[in-house]
C-alpha cells in the first residue's frame, strides 16, 4: 500500500467532497481519483477498500471540524456561564457553516452507518466519544448546567445543523424576528442552559 502521507490526506480530503456531493453511492475510488485530479488507480494504492476509505473519512472529518485551539483558548477566558456556551455555540455553527462539505459528509457517514454494520460500530463509537468528550469538557470547564444540559444542547444544535445545512428554507421566518442560524442559536441556549454562573457541581 502506498505511503505518501500528503497524497493519502489528499485523497481523504477529496473523498470527503465526493461523499458530500454524491453520497455513499457515489464514492467510489473513480471519483476520488477524479476529485484529488490524480490518474486513475491511485486511491486503490491508498486504501485497501470502501470501508477503510470510510473509516478514514471519519478521522480527517474530527480534525477538520475541530474548534481551533486558539479560539477555543480565548473563549475559555470569558466568564463561565450562559453566554460563554453560547458563543461556544455559535463557533460550532461557524465551523460548520465554514466546512459545509465537511459536516455533510459527516451526515453521509451517519446514512451509510445504517447499511453497514462495520461501520455503524465504529462509527457510532466515533461520534458517542465526540459526546462523552463534550460533556466532559463542559463539566471541567464548569460550564452551566450538567451532562443533561449539554446532552438536550447536543440534539437541538444537531437538528438546527441538519436543518440549516440541508434545507434552510425550513427555518426562514419560523420564529418572526428571530435571524436563522444566529437568532436560533441563541434561543436554544437560553431554552435549555440554566441562567447564572459556572454549574457548582
Amino acid at each position: 500500500m502506498a505511503g505518501n502521507p500528503e497524497r493519502r490526506a489528499a485523497l481523504v480530503d477529496a473523498g470527503v467532497e465526493v461523499l458530500a456531493r454524491e453520497g455513499a453511492r457515489g464514492l467510489t475510488f473513480r471519483a476520488v481519483d477524479s476529485a484529488a485530479a490524480v490518474p486513475v488507480g491511485t486511491a486503490s494504492n491508498y486504501f485497501t477498500g470502501r470501508d477503510d476509505l470510510l473509516r478514514q473519512i471519519d478521522a480527517r472529518l474530527h480534525v477538520r471540524l475541530a474548534p481551533d485551539p486558539e479560539v477555543l483558548g480565548a473563549l475559555l477566558a470569558q466568564p463561565r456561564d450562559r453566554s460563554l456556551v453560547t458563543a461556544f455555540m455559535h463557533d460550532l455553527m461557524a465551523r460548520a457553516t465554514r466546512d459545509r462539505s465537511g459536516y455533510l459528509a459527516l451526515l453521509e457517514m451517519r446514512l451509510e452507518a445504517t447499511r453497514r454494520p462495520d461501520l455503524r460500530t465504529s462509527f457510532t463509537t466515533s461520534v458517542r466519544g465526540d459526546l462523552e468528550y463534550g460533556m466532559d469538557f463542559h463539566r471541567e470547564a464548569r460550564l452551566p448546567g450538567g451532562d443533561e444540559t449539554v446532552v438536550v444542547l447536543y440534539l437541538a444544535m444537531l437538528g438546527l445543523l441538519l436543518e440549516h445545512l440541508t434545507l434552510p428554507g425550513v427555518l426562514d421566518g419560523v420564529l418572526p424576528g428571530v435571524g436563522v442560524p444566529e437568532g436560533l442559536v441563541e434561543r436554544i441556549v437560553a431554552t435549555v442552559v440554566p441562567d447564572g454562573g459556572e454549574d457548582p457541581g
